[in-house]
């Protein structure tokens, strides 16, 4: 690209890593900075221990769930020569319990006959509950998925007449997945617009995409390869003017920051325009989720590669879901290998992990008949997993002050909670903002 507009991106994430791609694809050419050694952000491979062998596979810092919605994700893959149907298990919406207590299939119907479907064929919930469940949605759908400006989701599924026989076994595992925070404190209209995106939207919008291989390999590293990337460079420093821009004093003619908002805001030189939108940056508040990964020293797999769990929280039976990490990745059927998710894990925080581990073993033994012995475990903990995706939550734009940079990033108004599609829609809207900056000629002099 000799002669081309050069821009750098900061920060190898989801986000980060699409802008990446896309300014690349509209004729500039890239330079990624990127803390640390591995690509994907708060959705990568996570090194193994030295001298540890537990585990044949690398593990990931958190298990992640696609959607069929997912499609700038799914359109990114497919540029990058990447076959997603190759990498991703594309099943339709299922959500089964574990220990068979429940059941809510998608069945291969137009939409959105397929949502309605479901929830009427629900298995563990009442009549009552299951028309509850279907007036819940096409009321939201009536309004335009249009919610109440500030209302929580526990105060809209109130108000929608939701048993808690439902909200126990339907809405709460749906907006702890979505949000990764509690329906007490959620926002109702981010999780109205998840519902809208995956039922009111063409069936295979619903469908479930679970990963064959970790996130690092599931797109990000094939990424990297096209682009200069500076690993193990922490970003200190940036200007910027009407001109260019320089990151720890090298030059370039844009930039896309693809960094943590505390991060961001540190790093904006200071700009009479950008006040509010740091002070919205160091508001965030964070919540962790927290993945314990288990080796069974015998063959074992699920009925389903994804199946909910019950939650005891009295007794630390806190997981929310466990997947089938043997069958996904194509492991030694000789071994079983899960992996339990828990969302809003702040119940870990400062606690033993041994002890947390030991209560969700215990869990998965009494929800999952005949498992085998534990022989290795592994407990992660992301701490700042996710913003909290609470009401009223002031989410900078795209945009800045400055037409040569651009933000992004799952927190930026993507119109979406913190997944890893909001992620990349904000990579390549800022990529674009930038692009379209580069393409303007001079202004006269």
């Amino acid at each position: 690209m000799n002669g081309a507009p050069r821009a750098a991106v900061v920060g190898a994430g989801w986000a980060g890593l699409a802008a990446a791609q896309e300014l690349s694809r509209r004729g500039v050419a890239v330079t990624v900075y990127e803390a640390s050694r591995e690509v994907g952000g708060r959705a990568r491979a996570v090194p193994p221990r030295p001298g540890d062998a537990s585990f044949s596979h690398p593990l990931d810092n958190g298990q992640h769930l696609m959607l069929g919605a997912y499609e700038q994700t799914l359109a990114l893959m497919r540029r990058l020569g990447i076959d997603p149907d190759a990498r991703l298990l594309r099943a339709p919406l299922r959500l089964a319990a574990a220990d068979g207590s429940f059941d809510l299939r998608a069945p291969r119907l137009p939409a959105p006959l397929h949502a309605a479907g479901a929830l009427l064929g629900a298995r563990g919930m009442t009549a009552a509950g299951r028309w509850a469940a279907l007036r819940f949605v096409t009321g939201l759908k009536r309004r335009q998925w249009r919610t109440p400006e500030g209302g929580t989701v526990a105060a809209l599924l109130a108000a929608g007449g939701q048993a808690p026989e439902v909200v126990s076994r339907l809405w709460r595992p749906l907006c702890l997945a979505a949000l990764n925070t509690p329906p007490e404190q959620a926002c109702a209209q981010l999780f109205a617009s998840v519902l809208r995106d995956s039922l009111d939207a063409p069936r295979r919008h619903s469908d479930l995409l679970l990963p064959r291989c970790d996130l690092s390999s599931l797109w990000p590293r094939a990424a990297a390869t096209r682009h200069a990337m500076r690993y193990g460079h922490a970003v200190r420093r940036l200007a910027i003017d009407d001109r260019a821009a320089t990151v720890d004093g090298e030059r370039y003619d844009a930039v896309a920051l693809a960094t943590p908002p505390a991060v961001t805001a540190r790093l904006l030189p200071p700009h009479p325009g950008m006040q509010a939108a740091q002070r919205a940056m160091r508001a965030f508040r964070y919540l962790p989720i927290a993945t314990l990964t288990v080796r069974l020293d015998a063959p074992f797999r699920l009925a389903f590669p994804m199946l909910m769990l019950t939650e005891d929280a009295a007794r630390g039976h806190l997981g929310q879901w466990v997947f089938d990490r043997g069958s996904l990745l194509g492991q030694d059927p000789r071994y079983g290998e899960l992996a339990v998710v828990v969302s809003a894990a702040t119940a870990f925080e400062g606690r033993d992990r041994a002890v947390c581990a030991a209560a969700l073993i215990e869990q998965l033994r009494e929800q999952l008949a005949g498992l085998p012995q534990v022989a290795a475990w592994e407990l992660l903990v992301d701490k700042r997993a996710t913003f909290a995706a609470e009401p009223g939550l002031e989410r900078p734009d795209n945009a800045t002050a400055w037409p040569r940079l651009a933000l992004c990033g799952d927190w930026t108004d993507t119109g979406y909670p913190g997944t890893l599609e909001g992620a990349v829609r904000s990579g390549i809207r800022a990529a674009g903002i930038l692009a379209d900056t580069l393409a303007m000629p001079p202004a006269a002099g």
